[in-house]
């Protein structure tokens, strides 16, 4: 069942949401610890508008079990979706105003910030089904373009991207990662369903 998140799912999307700071090496998380930094996420799950508030969650739920998480919002956010954090992160010490510094989304995109399943459920075609739930529910809310951005040294990732039809469109670092930044036409394959139908 594709859902929001709810404050009972926390527990289970912290670690899969801690994959991805694993894999982009992040400068605050190696300086204040794991710990601290989990502790910084989950307070922030409560606000309204953060990047990482329920409010942006959406998880796929397998047999009571949160399989994957897409984390989503509209590139027109990104500049301030930050900025209800910076009150934790002074509040635990962390003199930063964010956690990340680079500009990730285009304009004009709906940006799919973080996407990924839990470990136990990998491998199983749990993210591809997940994806495209993910990119049914943004189509029919109107978005025209869907991105995301993939480290270039994930190949299982990029495949997936690939095998659902997004196309990378250029490259940026993010940290000290080059991704491949890359889109979605929703309004091509909506264009397609309709002309099938």
């Amino acid at each position: 069942m594709f859902r929001y998140a709810k404050e009972d799912d926390v527990e289970q999307i912290l670690p899969t949401l801690f994959q991805i700071f694993d894999e982009m090496e992040l400068d605050v998380f190696k300086e204040v610890g794991n710990d601290m930094m989990e502790q910084v996420i989950r307070e922030g799950f409560e606000l309204p508008n953060y990047r990482y508030g329920l409010d942006h969650i959406l998880v796929n739920e397998i047999d009571g079990k949160v399989a994957a998480i897409a984390i989503s919002y509209p590139e027109d956010e990104e500049d301030g979706i930050d900025a209800p954090l910076v009150k934790i992160l002074k509040k635990h010490g962390i003199n930063k105003d964010t956690l990340f510094t680079d500009k990730e989304a285009w304009p004009g995109e709906w940006y799919l910030d973080s996407f990924a399943v839990a470990p136990e459920f990998q491998n199983q075609g749990i993210g591809t089904e997940t994806l495209k739930s993910f990119i049914d529910l943004i189509r029919d809310r109107g978005e025209k373009v869907l991105s995301l951005n993939v480290d270039v040294e994930n190949a299982p990732a990029k495949h997936v991207y690939d095998k659902v039809g997004f196309k990378k469109v250029g490259q940026l670092y993010i940290g000290s990662h080059l991704y491949d930044h890359m889109q979605y036409n929703l309004e091509e394959v909506a264009t397609k369903a309709s002309q099938i139908a």
